[in-house]
């Protein structure tokens, strides 16, 4: 030991002391509570700013119609409720009539994307045949096919079938797997689930329909949540594909129902229209708000594969 300290202090030795790491000083309780007001206040601030329409929309719709456009701000000096019972009758049709024309095709929908899109991603995921990876790829090049491309042959093939004017158009193409985002969300869903547990149920005897029913179904909840919860909002606020195949005022729906509040040729209605759109967001924030911990279950499981 003694000898070893003495090469180390001898001159010309190659040896040099390694220098000393520094040391940072510990951020005080004060400078990080201080940072983490700032960090709130700026998320608040950028929250309230997108939803700012939403609450102008909500004090509107108590506003009386000649101080809606006149006032921006948030603040309600005069309450109206009013908007809410006019809004209700004001197209002829009460406003529920839309309400459940809507929900049916909304749960037509869920179903359908449930039923086809999780069969489809099993059979892409678990079976092998033939041009799988191809007819993979070619389902995944549907996702980049707008609406509007489409839309024109749908409604030519629809209206020689005599499905114009009724809700099959919006539901029945659910059943056949259309939506190719789900069947991609559901696929990389089933790849993380270990193939072992498929090997064990198939050494008792059980077959693919077995598999999928009582093994991959149960474990895809959080898959099939998200899907429902998607399928839901985009449906529900879907307004292009419902005006193009429903046209009796009978059977709208909430969207093309709160278009018909504006009239170019006569004055709109704006508070009544207001009104019945805080009534139709509650169905969306009510799902959104009991489903947000499948969702992100949905969203944090599928990403990473």
């Amino acid at each position: 030991m003694t000898d070893a300290l003495q090469i180390k202090s001898r001159p010309g030795t190659d040896a040099q002391p390694e220098p000393a790491s520094p040391v940072r000083p510990k951020e005080s309780a004060a400078r990080r509570r201080t940072r983490s007001v700032l960090k709130h206040t700026g998320l608040i601030a950028v929250c309230l700013l997108m939803l700012y329409p939403v609450l102008w929309m909500a004090a509107s719709s108590l506003r009386p119609k000649d101080g809606i456009f006149s006032n921006f701000g948030l603040f309600v000096d005069t309450f109206n409720l009013d908007n809410y019972p006019n809004g209700w009758d004001a197209l002829g049709t009460p406003f529920g009539t839309y309400l459940l024309n809507s929900f049916l095709v909304v749960l037509g929908s869920v179903i359908g994307n449930l039923i086809s899109c999780s069969m489809a991603a099993y059979a892409f995921a678990r079976l092998r045949f033939r041009s799988r990876k191809v007819a993979f790829m070619i389902m995944l090049l549907t996702i980049m096919l707008p609406i509007h491309v489409l839309i024109i042959p749908q409604y030519v093939m629809f209206a020689q079938i005599g499905w114009i004017n009724t809700y099959l158009p919006l539901i029945v193409p659910k059943f056949l797997a259309t939506d190719a985002f789900f069947i991609f969300l559901m696929v990389q869903f089933i790849r993380g689930i270990p193939k072992e547990l498929d090997e064990a149920a198939r050494i008792d005897g059980a077959g693919h329909g077995r598999i999928f029913t009582q093994i991959m179904l149960p474990l895809m909840i959080p898959a099939l949540a998200t899907t429902a919860i998607f399928t839901f909002l985009w449906t529900w606020n879907d307004f292009f594909s419902q005006l193009v195949f429903v046209t009796e005022p009978d059977k709208y729906t909430v969207p093309v129902a709160l278009r018909s509040f504006l009239d170019a040729t006569t004055t709109s209605d704006y508070g009544a229209m207001f009104a019945m759109s805080i009534v139709s967001l509650v169905p969306v924030f009510l799902v959104f708000l009991f489903g947000q911990r499948f969702l992100l279950r949905g969203i944090a499981t599928t990403g990473g594969k």
